[in-house]
């Protein structure tokens, strides 16, 4: 007796999906630790260079609309937190834009990580905006579920994804700098 069987589209997908999410940098992770230049042309070594401070790693591209609006909230949180050490590393990476040009029109310091392609395929970043909190010991305490990405779920409007990964990214701050919300 010969039985057939009947795979979604959905079902073969999420089983292809699978390993390659699978060796995605998570929260529990240990960091992997990088060397890349700046937009000013210095060398940043990650982890030592953040020297134990809890860390937000932006993975991002001038033409993406979803960092355009998450990255003046980044600006917020870069106010908010600095008097606690932590460090924001803006890792451009899939570009096709005028970084410096870009940055110089937003009006606020940014720390930009140049040609970060390399970096992002080591976290398992495959979508822009990649978001995460590494807190001083070097563990991922947070990431954008890129999960919903990868099923083609349609994100809320820019502005209201970009209020609601403020929220995560301050929650996961506020734990790795131990301090209460």
């Amino acid at each position: 007796m010969r039985m057939h069987l009947k795979i979604s589209t959905f079902a073969l997908a999420a089983l292809f999906a699978a390993p390659t999410l699978a060796l995605a940098i998570g929260a529990g992770d240990q960091a992997p630790p990088w060397t890349a230049r700046d937009l000013q042309g210095h060398t940043v070594k990650f982890p030592r260079d953040v020297k134990g401070a809890p860390t937000v790693l932006l993975f991002w591209a001038t033409w993406c609309p979803y960092c355009h609006a998450f990255i003046p909230e980044l600006n917020g949180i870069q106010k908010d937190y600095a008097r606690y050490g932590v460090h924001m590393l803006a890792i451009d990476f899939a570009e096709t834009g005028d970084v410096a040009a870009y940055i110089e029109k937003l009006g606020f310091p940014l720390h930009v990580i140049m040609h970060g392609d390399p970096i992002a395929k080591a976290y398992g970043v495959k979508y822009t905006p990649g978001l995460m909190v590494v807190d001083g010991g070097g563990t991922v305490v947070y990431r954008r579920d890129e999960l919903l990405a990868e099923i083609q779920s349609p994100l809320p409007a820019g502005q209201t994804v970009a209020k609601m990964w403020d929220g995560q990214v301050r929650k996961a701050l506020d734990k790795a700098i131990g301090r209460a919300r």
